[in-house]
């Protein structure tokens, strides 16, 4: 099951305030058949800890290793991710939509 948005934002507010780099992916637009809908988040921590989901599971690995990026640089991303993309069978988002999401550093 699926934290709550409430409880996956509070999870990144507890890690800022614990002293960790922490980043928050959202779904920021949607085309076709697309796994979450717009405004869902996964939130990062600095050691590679996430909850939440942006994808049903489908790029969150390649989501969080650009979070991690964006924690070390503090420099927005905007990450997209389709069945046209060569990296979409890799990330396992074959179900034929795309997705936009939008990662930032918290703090």
């Amino acid at each position: 099951m699926l934290a709550s948005d409430d409880n996956i934002l509070a999870q990144a507010e507890a890690w800022a305030k614990a002293g960790k780099g922490v980043a928050v992916a959202t779904v920021v637009e949607t085309w076709g058949s697309a796994p979450r809908p717009v405004g869902s988040h996964l939130v990062i921590d600095e050691d590679g800890t996430f909850l939440g989901s942006v994808s049903g599971g489908c790029v969150e690995g390649e989501v969080v290793t650009e979070a991690l990026d964006v924690i070390g640089s503090g420099k927005p991303r905007l990450l997209e991710f389709g069945v046209a993309d060569e990296t979409a069978w890799r990330s396992g988002l074959s179900c034929g939509g795309r997705i936009a999401v939008y990662v930032e550093k918290v703090g």
